[in-house]
């Protein structure tokens, strides 16, 4: 039941992270494309983002597919270590701040999500129970 807990708590705070982001991008497009190119990413990433943003948290909060859900949860971490990288290169620690929060309910939901499927995805186990 804890994990359960655990799951739903990390993952619903996790996709309010990931929608409050994509809101953002649309609502201040131009403060987002401009961060972007102050980071040195192309601005052409920022329609990208706002859509991928959003088909991530849907994919995991459905669990439709383990594939598309595991292919979600790859690309949720990969985006936040390089959102924590990128703001911790350009010198700007606090704009870090939200990624590395994003980061543990990443790792809380990821380790707890076969305690709700009834497929479980092969991945978490692996993580659990490497030596």
């Amino acid at each position: 039941m804890t994990e359960i807990l655990i799951y739903w708590i990390s993952t619903a705070l996790l996709a309010l992270l990931y929608v409050t982001s994509a809101t953002l991008y649309v609502v201040k497009a131009g403060w987002v494309r401009q961060t972007l190119a102050d980071f040195g990413y192309p601005v052409y990433l920022h329609p990208l983002l706002i859509v991928l943003k959003v088909l991530a948290v849907i994919a995991i909060v459905s669990r439709y597919s383990i594939f598309l859900s595991d292919l979600a949860y790859a690309g949720i971490f990969y985006h936040l270590l390089l959102s924590a990288l990128a703001h911790l290169g350009v010198k700007k620690p606090a704009g870090a701040l939200p990624a590395l929060v994003g980061l543990v309910l990443f790792a809380a939901s990821f380790a707890t999500q076969n305690s709700v499927r009834e497929i479980p995805s092969p991945y978490p186990q692996i993580v659990v129970n490497h030596p």
